[in-house]
């Protein structure tokens, strides 16, 4: 027990170092903490995600509800209104085209069965919020390609719980309508971020009346998981009700509530102090969830590591020429589109989905779930060492040639 207590200690410090060193030289925390679990777990043995049992799912969980909601509060509205038509490139034209890849290679690869193919293909089909939300903070991306891959990564999440789930109904129940389906996936998003914002908006009345308690700096976190887990419980999207209540609480302005004067003289704001403690908040569960994330590992056979190899390859071949087309226009940098098409690794929500189908006993289930955590892994270790290669002229130039973008200064040694 004092070993466990005595590194949970030494793992802040280190975590503070490796964010300096990520702002020195380039070289992400993430890989490094994520290489830290896969010491400590796979390659030691001397913990595994069992020793954790429940408590280890339900920390990532809390990781990604608290780095969504902080991502929304750092989000402005306007920028966001302007980066919809974006959004729905990336978010859409990624998701669908990286399904395809992984279910392609999955059936010709693995021998899998086209249902199989497509639940791994649904399962990849995601970025990570947990991945990208604090790297593109980190790298300092400007604030409308910010903006796009923050929505990405929480409507891309959607999407893919929504897939997996609706194949699963079709391996047990035999059929779901496209149209149900549609419906499924806009009602999940447009009810959760109406959640949200109202939840949002309801928690500014009533925040000044909060802070009159002792020790309620954290108050606004609790209501964040009461807004994600009731949401969660009318079946809709969680993830995007806490992004949305994130957004509202720094954008209330836009919603004009102060030209109702009865409103507006109970509407208490955020203050720094309350940033500043989810950012603190972020910074001490994305240290614990890379870790956790590293141990919960699989090391597969050689076979289903080339096939993740491809897959991840693949993926961010595509998503290089998809980011010339959403980020072609001349308000975009070099740097913004170059660095926005890395941003594709995988996370929490593909690590928890990878386990589903075997549970449901789809045949190749074994094979998805480790295919799976083999392109978490990979996909997390390439976007770090793509970023670390940015920072050299060669990367740069050669992303100029791929993108079709000329260096507007934007090179950073």
């Amino acid at each position: 027990m004092s070993t466990t207590i005595l590194f949970i200690g030494l793992m802040v410090f280190f975590a503070h170092f490796l964010s300096l060193q990520f702002r020195k030289t380039n070289i992400p925390d993430v890989l490094v903490l994520v290489a830290v679990g896969i010491l400590l777990g796979p390659l030691l043995g001397l913990v595994s995600p069992a020793d954790f049992g429940k408590v280890g799912s339900l920390f990532a969980t809390i990781a990604l509800v608290v780095i969504l909601f902080e991502g929304g509060t750092t989000l402005d509205m306007e920028v966001l209104g302007k980066s919809l038509a974006s959004t729905g490139k990336l978010a859409l034209g990624c998701f669908a085209l990286t399904t395809v890849i992984a279910s392609l290679i999955g059936f010709y690869a693995l021998g899998l069965s086209w249902l199989a193919s497509a639940l791994l293909g649904f399962t990849l089909g995601s970025t990570s919020p947990a991945v990208v939300i604090p790297m593109v903070k980190a790298l300092g991306i400007s604030e409308k390609p910010a903006t796009v891959l923050v929505l990405e990564s929480a409507l891309t999440d959607v999407l893919s719980i929504i897939g997996v789930f609706a194949l699963l109904q079709v391996h047990t129940h035999g059929g779901m309508g496209a149209g149900h389906l549609i419906g499924s996936v806009l009602s999940a998003m447009v009810f959760a971020t109406v959640i949200g914002v109202l939840g949002g908006i309801g928690w500014l009345l009533v925040l000044g009346k909060i802070r009159d308690f002792p020790n309620t700096i954290s108050s606004t976190l609790a209501f964040v998981f009461i807004v994600y887990g009731a949401t969660e419980g009318l079946g809709f999207s969680g993830a995007i009700a806490s992004l949305a209540l994130g957004i509202t609480l720094t954008n209330f302005e836009k919603f004009k509530l102060n030209r109702i004067p009865s409103i507006d003289r109970n509407i208490v704001p955020l203050n720094e102090v309350d940033l500043i403690f989810y950012r603190e908040a972020v910074f001490l569960l994305k240290t614990y969830f890379f870790v956790y994330l590293g141990i919960s590992v699989h090391f597969g056979a050689v076979r289903i590591a080339l096939t993740a190899i491809a897959m991840v390859l693949a993926i961010y071949a595509m998503r290089i020429i998809l980011a010339r087309f959403v980020f072609g226009s001349p308000e975009y940098s070099l740097r913004d589109t170059a660095l926005s098409s890395m941003m594709a690794p995988k996370g929490l929500a593909a690590a928890v989905l990878a386990a589903l189908p075997l549970h449901y006993g789809v045949a190749g289930g074994e094979a998805i779930r480790e295919t799976t955590y083999m392109v978490v892994l990979f996909s997390i270790t390439l976007t770090a060492l793509l970023v670390m290669a940015y920072q050299h002229r060669w990367a740069q130039a050669a992303y100029s040639l791929l993108t079709g973008k000329a260096d507007r200064k934007d090179n950073r040694e």
